[in-house]
């Protein structure tokens, strides 16, 4: 059995969080399923609300470097659910945004569903209000 296929949803979603740290986006995106889905449910308009696939969830994170350095997630707390291989997760990410030297700071729930070692999906519960549609932490703009 490979590495990725016994670790449980905590240990890889950890491990997905130390990618993110890294910069490691195209890692990050290999501890996905093909059909994975990621969805953003507070998402104000203009941004997407659901990606369906590795190749959707690849696209939109590809600029996430350039737009936010994140430093560190200080306050990540992972609970087990009842649902096999479900996982909530607290956590806050810290870092600056790229654009203007202002710090980033966000703070997250995550409901995550990890099958045979790969994310399925992934519930992201952001505040929408941290951010502007376009602004410095738009970071699904190419253009930047």
């Amino acid at each position: 059995m490979s590495t990725a296929a016994s670790a449980g949803p905590a240990d890889l979603f950890r491990r997905g969080l130390r990618m993110l740290i890294d910069k490691d986006i195209r890692a990050w995106v290999g501890l996905w399923s093909e059909e994975g889905v990621l969805e953003f449910p507070f998402a104000p308009a203009g941004w997407p609300k659901r990606l369906e696939g590795k190749a959707a969830v690849a696209d939109y994170m590809r600029h996430y470097p350039d737009h936010i350095d994140l430093h560190d997630f200080p306050d990540v707390k992972v609970h087990e659910t009842s649902e096999r291989g479900t996982i909530v997760v607290e956590m806050r990410g810290v870092g600056r945004v790229v654009e203007t030297g202002e710090p980033f700071d966000m703070t997250y729930v995550a409901v995550v569903t990890v099958s045979g070692g790969l994310i399925t999906h992934y519930r992201d519960y952001w505040n929408p209000l941290a951010v502007s549609p376009g602004g410095a932490t738009d970071f699904t703009r190419g253009d930047r």
